[in-house]
């Protein structure tokens, strides 16, 4: 049965509007992505972590279209995709080389353990990508360097955006293959154009410090608490802040692939192309990344309206 105090992003003000945020927490969406795909846990982890870090970001943004969050390395993970469109559907998927990622465990003596994002990924970049589907095409992209993805993060802020961010990502992972994936986190940003113009300039340090600490105290027991919905866990960390809810928002999981697009890429290839790769049935075969689904074509079936 669906948690019904699951899969939302709500967006928040504190102190009058001097500091806005969202906090965000996972579990069907997960549960469909990762079901799909079949990942070694420790990559599971790092896109479930991902997904929740791409949901926070989205959820900030007045746009119609699409939020793609992505990471590149040289690792044993080579690329983490999430992306979210404004409707509220996510999909997400990784691409790694099992081989490498159990040699690297076993030159560290670490199987079993889950180790940070970053850390899987190398050295890479972290590619924010904002597309309204017509005219409106924005990319930010910052070096993956941090310890985790939270640093990652924030990394792109100071440097991309300038604005005064502060995260804070979490994750549960189940104990068995049957066990639930939960992840979710909180973000709060200072715009000094949204708020706060009552605000004493010379409290700002203490203001910062206040909010800082009052996030970090949030545990993951708290957030991924089922009885508790995401309004009540904000009451609880920023009553005295004048906490005030301006939206909410839920995600499912939905995949924009279809056979009429995969139709149209194929036709873009040359006959001789295509018969490249034919398989032993005569059939050439394409898998979605994103939701695994698989889908068979014929050669005369792709060239059928060319000709």
């Amino acid at each position: 049965m669906a948690n019904k105090n699951f899969d939302e992003c709500t967006s928040f003000l504190i102190n009058d509007g001097l500091y806005v945020g969202r906090i965000c927490r996972l579990e069907n969406v997960l549960k469909t992505i990762i079901n799909k795909h079949g990942y070694m846990k420790n990559v599971s982890a790092a896109l479930a972590e991902t997904t929740a870090l791409g949901v926070l970001l989205a959820n900030a943004l007045k746009f119609e279209g699409l939020f793609t969050l992505q990471l590149q390395g040289n690792g044993p993970v080579s690329t983490i995709v999430t992306d979210v469109t404004s409707k509220g559907q996510v999909r997400a998927c990784a691409n790694y080389d099992a081989k490498r990622l159990e040699k690297a465990f076993a030159l560290r003596k670490n199987e079993g353990e889950i180790e940070a994002t970053p850390h899987l990924l190398g050295t890479g970049t972290l590619v924010f990508t904002l597309d309204d589907g017509k005219s409106d095409y924005h990319q930010g992209i910052v070096e993956l360097q941090g310890k985790t993805l939270e640093e990652c993060a924030l990394r792109y802020f100071r440097k991309s955006e300038q604005i005064e961010t502060m995260l804070k990502l979490f994750i549960e992972i189940p104990e068995s293959k049957e066990g639930t994936w939960k992840a979710g986190g909180i973000i709060l940003q200072r715009v000094p154009e949204l708020g706060g113009k009552d605000v004493d300039m010379n409290t700002l340090p203490e203001l910062r410090n206040e909010a800082e600490i009052l996030m970090n105290s949030l545990t993951k027991e708290e957030l991924f608490d089922e009885k508790l919905s995401l309004n009540e866990i904000l009451y609880r960390l920023y009553h005295a802040n004048n906490v005030a809810v301006t939206k909410s928002n839920t995600y499912e999981f939905a995949c924009r692939c279809s056979r009429e697009k995969l139709l149209k890429t194929l036709r873009g290839f040359k006959e001789e192309e295509l018969s490249s790769m034919v398989d032993d049935n005569n059939k050439i075969t394409a898998k979605c990344g994103f939701c695994s689904e698989n889908y068979e074509f014929t050669i005369p079936e792709i060239l059928e309206k060319l000709n």
